[in-house]
């Protein structure tokens, strides 16, 4: 596999490095740095939003005759490794990469019409609903039940571990409108408005103090029947359709590495309590060059899927090869950062943000600062979107043939 870009590639590098350093705000980085959670808040993502709205360059993802870039596999590798070197926020996946790609696949010319735009603008923020109590690895046994009655679906039940469902203006959800057959037979793909009496969104705070995810109640709520995507107990398929993209659709590594290279320069100046800097403990020199061996492996594992579908493949299961790996790096990251820090990884302020002119005032450094935070929320990393467990089942069936 030829792993350098082509002349073409490398202008478009320089182009994207020249947006980023003339319209990337300093504040819109602070504020990235500074946020322990999984997400921006949508004061940050969504000001990064705009900004690249404005320059035609939000949905990547999508087609071009949807409103995307019609960019290839190569330039969005590339446009997110620059963006990761950058320090950009990483702006929420939930409208722009999961349901956006799913109303473009799946989606009639009316729901496109009407959702697409306001997911470009960012007008309507979106959530997901697929997480019920008791079934999240097990999604196909979700018992959050729609009935249609006349030009409308009532739903009822539950959904967990939405993120952002405070600020959301829709939810797309998998819901069961059949209970008779296979449990991925009954399942539909609806949209749902969230400002309505039939929903209660409770918040579900992290151990970290975060509010990221809720528990989000559904009593008779109702939908069109004009906001379901595709045909009535198609859901299986499209939701299939989604986790591929939520599993694999970003790049893990640069970001990762970006993060290892901070944490080598920082132990240059921090001290070890023993005999000089930590950078001189070899064994904390051993177990950073592991991680940044890894991750390094990892970018090449994302360069082959890349160059699979820029020959028009599709991605398959290394998408969970990527998320196991990533996910489990990303923890070790974690892990190394609180003990580079020390005594001063120990603080966890209640207060939020930690960015802006009221925010509490670092013990040690802004690093510190938001590092056991970090730690925590990234305990789920190796749940959310798809368990450990899971991408090693799909691993050892599709891959390995066990």
């Amino acid at each position: 596999m030829d792993m350098d870009f082509s002349p073409e590639d490398l202008a478009f590098r320089d182009e994207v490095r020249a947006f980023l350093k003339e319209s990337l705000p300093e504040h819109l980085k602070d504020g990235a740095r500074r946020t322990p959670g999984v997400f921006v808040e949508p004061d940050i993502g969504m000001e990064w939003h705009r900004i690249l709205n404005d320059k035609g360059w939000v949905a990547y993802h999508w087609p071009k005759e949807d409103g995307g870039t019609g960019w290839t596999p190569t330039q969005k590798f590339i446009f997110e490794k620059e963006c990761a070197l950058a320090g950009a926020p990483a702006i929420s996946i939930l409208g722009l990469r999961l349901v956006g790609p799913v109303i473009c696949e799946f989606g009639t010319p009316e729901q496109k019409a009407r959702f697409l735009p306001r997911i470009l603008s960012g007008e309507d923020y979106w959530c997901q609903g697929y997480s019920e109590p008791g079934s999240g690895s097990d999604l196909a046994s979700l018992k959050t039940s729609a009935r249609l009655e006349g030009d409308q679906y009532v739903v009822n039940g539950s959904k967990i571990w939405t993120t952002h469902a405070h600020h959301a203006d829709w939810i797309f959800a998998l819901v069961r409108t059949d209970s008779s057959g296979k449990k991925q037979q009954g399942i539909t793909f609806l949209l749902i408005p969230m400002d309505q009496p039939g929903i209660e969104v409770s918040p579900i705070l992290s151990m970290s103090g975060d509010h990221e995810v809720n528990q989000v109640f559904f009593t008779d709520a109702v939908t069109s029947v004009e906001n379901r995507i595709g045909e009535e107990g198609a859901g299986w398929s499209i939701a299939k359709f989604l986790l591929e993209n939520e599993r694999g659709g970003s790049c893990y590594a640069p970001r990762l590495l970006q993060s290892i290279e901070r944490l080598r320069e920082l132990a240059e100046t921090q001290p070890s309590g023993v005999n000089g800097a930590v950078a001189h403990d070899p064994r904390f020199r051993d177990r950073l060059s592991r991680a940044r061996l890894n991750a390094e492996a990892l970018e090449v594992t994302e360069l082959r899927i890349l160059a699979d579908l820029a020959k028009g493949r599709a991605p398959g299961p290394q998408t969970s090869l990527v998320k196991l790996l990533g996910s489990n790096i990303g923890q070790e990251i974690d892990t190394l950062r609180l003990e580079l820090l020390g005594y001063d990884a120990l603080q966890l302020p209640v207060d939020r943000p930690l960015y802006g002119n009221e925010a509490p005032e670092p013990v040690g450094s802004e690093l510190a600062q938001t590092a056991m935070g970090k730690y925590l929320n990234n305990r789920a990393a190796t749940i959310f979107g798809g368990s450990d467990e899971v991408q090693k089942n799909i691993i050892a069936k599709t891959v390995l043939g066990l």
